[in-house]
């Protein structure tokens, strides 16, 4: 994973990976047949990393605003180039030559972050703590907007650090789920 968020894996050779590791060029094709599976299994490793994180967050016995504020500190990247969301963007660059088993795969970690947001969104609501929403509808508006910001971040675009996206979400998220009635 640093080497693919260092270099990119357009610069990345099997050989110089093998140095790296310790092993071939012919065992690291053998076991991953070409880059982009060797990205998207590095990419699946780190999602297991990130989603065990995720469970003991979202687990912890405290309101469902925190917790939906820690899904987020842990969704978005934590600076530009984060080794993560290298493996992200790599990826997403390369989805049009993805085959549609590689693309169901990066739908399945897609769709892990989908679930658990929206179980928030629902539990948030239950709770008296949310405004009733269409938790699918929002999950999905706010992934994308999560997506955009985090991008930004991990591509280090001016004016677009952590702290500012973590403040524009935290924004939304008052503006969107406020149990209290703004429109009036």
């Amino acid at each position: 994973m640093a080497a693919i968020a260092e270099d990119g894996l357009d610069r990345l050779t099997m050989a110089g990976l093998g140095r790296e590791v310790g092993m071939s060029s012919g065992h690291l094709l053998y076991y991953f047949r070409s880059k982009d599976e060797l990205l998207l299994r590095t990419l699946e490793w780190s999602e297991e990393q990130l989603g065990v994180e995720r469970r003991q967050a979202l687990a912890r016995q405290v309101p469902v605003r925190e917790r939906l504020d820690a899904f987020v500190r842990l969704y978005v990247p934590q600076a530009p180039r984060d080794p993560h969301w290298t493996l992200w963007l790599e990826l997403w660059n390369r989805a049009r030559s993805l085959d549609d088993a590689a693309r169901d795969r990066l739908l399945d970690i897609e769709l892990s972050w989908h679930r658990d947001l929206v179980a928030l969104l629902v539990e948030g609501a239950s709770r008296g703590e949310f405004r009733a929403v269409d938790a699918e509808r929002i999950a999905t508006r706010v992934r994308a907007l999560l997506d955009g910001f985090s991008t930004h971040v991990a591509m280090g675009l001016p004016g677009s650090d952590r702290a500012h996206v973590l403040a524009h979400v935290a924004d939304f998220f008052d503006e969107t789920l406020s149990p209290n009635d703004r429109t009036g």
